[in-house]
């Protein structure tokens, strides 16, 4: 979506007695909620322009090492948000690496806006790897589980 047809949603929602507006489109889906504070959650990447580095020759250019591919399926975080666990702290956690989910089944929760926003295995598997800490947040698209 633009970031100018976002930015006028925005302002439409805030100047009004709307609270909560969601448009879905071909690229996406966008929710505003008004509160305190607005919120607007993006559940399909926006394109947006990129700055060009300035060119690098071989001579100055830091060698970098290849970050290693993850195999399975990453789950990744539909929101910004903080993330959780468990459902209260000294609760037992969601899931374990080693767990075996199934599709639906609850993985962690991501607090955006004081609500608790429960996140699901879209993919039946064993967890081998979670990818966040307890209270951290986490950005729209950042993986959180490994699941193979």
């Amino acid at each position: 979506m633009d970031l100018r047809k976002l930015k006028t949603l925005i302002d439409l929602v805030s100047e009004s007695n709307v609270s909560e507006l969601e448009i879905t489109e071909a690229e996406g889906k966008v929710r505003i909620v008004k509160g305190t504070t607005m919120m607007v959650q993006q559940y399909a990447p926006v394109a947006l322009p990129v700055a060009s580095p300035a060119p690098v020759t071989a001579s100055t250019a830091p060698v970098a090492a290849a970050a290693p591919v993850e195999s399975g399926h990453t789950v990744k975080s539909p929101m910004v948000g903080t993330f959780y666990r468990a459902a209260s702290p000294g609760a037992k956690s969601f899931v374990e690496i080693g767990d075996t989910v199934k599709e639906g089944d609850t993985l962690c929760i991501i607090e955006a806006m004081k609500i608790l926003n429960e996140i699901e295995s879209d993919k039946a598997g064993t967890v081998r790897k979670i990818l966040s800490d307890n209270g951290l947040a986490v950005e729209y698209g950042q993986p959180l589980f490994i699941i193979e």
